[in-house]
């Protein structure tokens, strides 16, 4: 037996705390960005996705008008950072709703660094930095979805493994449903089936 949910029934809230629940696990995007002003934030967005191969477009959903929002309209720039096991409560903390002009890389005691193409700074304890110009963003009810062009990556030596990333170096943390974050925990392999290996499959 299924229970059924109406989200016009339940309100935003509820139903957005069923949804988080339910899509998981959601990578994170640790995003920095500069305002207009020159300060740096860094945030977590856990809606975060690859938009297009070619050109290479990344994607992350700010729900409300977050600070990364408003400095990427000012700027045009933004980095997504890879948030790694080890900085659990750094990143953790960066969510808190600061006030605009208040820098989290200050305020947790976060070292940056420069990056290579864009003017926001880079985590510098993170093992991967995507720097990115904007591409568009899209308004969808009470949510901004970003789409930024990657015009750079950067990859610690210390996680490549066979010329890319290995998974079990990265770490990479996700968020879960209420207060829950997720671990990389086991990982299966398994290669995808071609349809002419698949049994039975016509032969043309």
């Amino acid at each position: 037996m299924r229970i059924d949910f109406d989200p016009e029934a339940m309100g935003r809230t509820p139903f957005y705390k069923l949804l988080t629940s339910v899509v998981v696990p959601r990578p994170i995007a640790w995003v920095s960005t500069l305002s207009e002003a020159g300060t740096a934030n860094l945030a977590p967005h856990s809606f975060f996705t690859v938009a297009c191969v070619s050109p290479p477009v990344v994607q992350f959903t700010s729900v409300g008008r977050k600070d990364s929002v408003r400095n990427i309209e000012e700027t045009r720039q933004f980095v997504v950072n890879l948030a790694p096991e080890h900085l659990f409560e750094q990143i953790n903390a960066t969510g808190t709703d600061f006030p605009r002009g208040v820098s989290e890389f200050e305020e947790v005691g976060i070292a940056r660094e420069p990056s290579h193409a864009v003017k926001p700074p880079r985590v510098a304890a993170s093992p991967v930095a995507l720097e990115c110009e904007l591409h568009s963003m899209v308004t969808l009810g009470d949510s901004t979805v970003v789409f930024g062009r990657v015009v750079h990556a950067a990859v610690s030596e210390a996680v490549m493994a066979d010329g890319l990333p290995d998974v079990r170096k990265l770490r990479p943390l996700s968020r879960l449903g209420k207060d829950e974050w997720g671990t990389t925990g086991e990982i299966l392999e398994i290669s995808r089936i071609r349809y002419a290996d698949w049994p039975g499959a016509r032969q043309g």
